[in-house]
């Protein structure tokens, strides 16, 4: 199926590893023109390559998403770049290891904010304009199953459910402008490097376990899974959906809607 991608601007944040990268990786694959950003010079110089080898035209940007200045500097580095922008994923995101209610900072509070929903808010806001000028454009964000539903953290919690709250608000307000906007709300998805590599490193037994119990199918997700959904959201394929929160995690979550 051809999903009408070729040749549009996209940027993916948080897209050094991980989800982020499968959703570049699968945009480029696609014919899109990729603006990658990340914090970590390494991760980031490492997925350029890899998709510069395989011939897709990627732009990395070097930012920190969790500052004011940061979403300028990649949204203002793609135009300049690329001319345009079509598609917007913001997929950076995640929370520190918080401990109880009671016991969390205004400082952990404060990170998970910005950077969860004001760097969303921030890269949106800016990109927006310019997916105005082309005719329309594409906004996802990545949000998880515990926006949705309790689970996690109390920070992680919050901010992803709004996330999706402020998916839906900009889906209503941007839809005069031909821009639709979604979230995608992934389950527990395994890839190296991160939280469950970790825990499951940690603890093989326990984390095992939770797969047989909590996961249907019994496994983890898998980052391209997620991409694959994304995707098709971004394309015209998709042309009737927006304000939507599409869960990608193999029947984990139990919420009804």
């Amino acid at each position: 199926m051809d999903l009408g991608l070729r040749g549009k601007v996209a940027i993916v944040t948080g897209s050094s590893r991980g989800i982020g990268k499968a959703i570049a990786t699968a945009l480029a694959t696609e014919g899109c023109r990729v603006a990658l950003c990340a914090r970590t010079a390494e991760t980031l110089e490492e997925t350029t390559r890899s998709l510069a080898a395989v011939g897709a035209e990627v732009l990395p940007v070097r930012a920190d998403l969790g500052s004011p200045e940061g979403p300028t500097r990649l949204v203002e580095a793609t135009v300049r770049t690329f001319g345009r922008i079509d598609i917007l994923v913001n997929n950076v995101g995640g929370a520190r290891a918080a401990g109880p209610f009671l016991e969390t900072a205004d400082g952990v509070w404060r990170g998970a904010l910005d950077l969860n929903l004001m760097a969303g808010v921030r890269c949106s806001r800016l990109a927006a304009p310019e997916m105005q000028k082309a005719g329309g454009g594409v906004i996802i964000h990545i949000a998880s199953i515990w926006g949705r539903e309790s689970g996690g953290s109390a920070t992680y919690n919050a901010v992803k459910a709004a996330e999706i709250s402020l998916a839906k608000s900009m889906a209503l307000e941007l839809a005069p402008l031909n821009i639709r906007v979604n979230s995608v709300a992934p389950g527990s998805i395994f890839f190296p490097g991160g939280s469950w590599d970790r825990r499951m490193q940690a603890d093989p037994q326990g984390i095992t376990d939770f797969m047989k119990r909590a996961i249907p199918f019994g496994r983890f997700g898998r980052p391209e899974e997620v991409a694959a959904v994304v995707v098709f959201l971004c394309s015209e394929r998709a042309s009737w959906v927006s304000g939507a929160c599409l869960p990608v995690d193999g029947g984990q979550s139990r919420s009804n809607i």
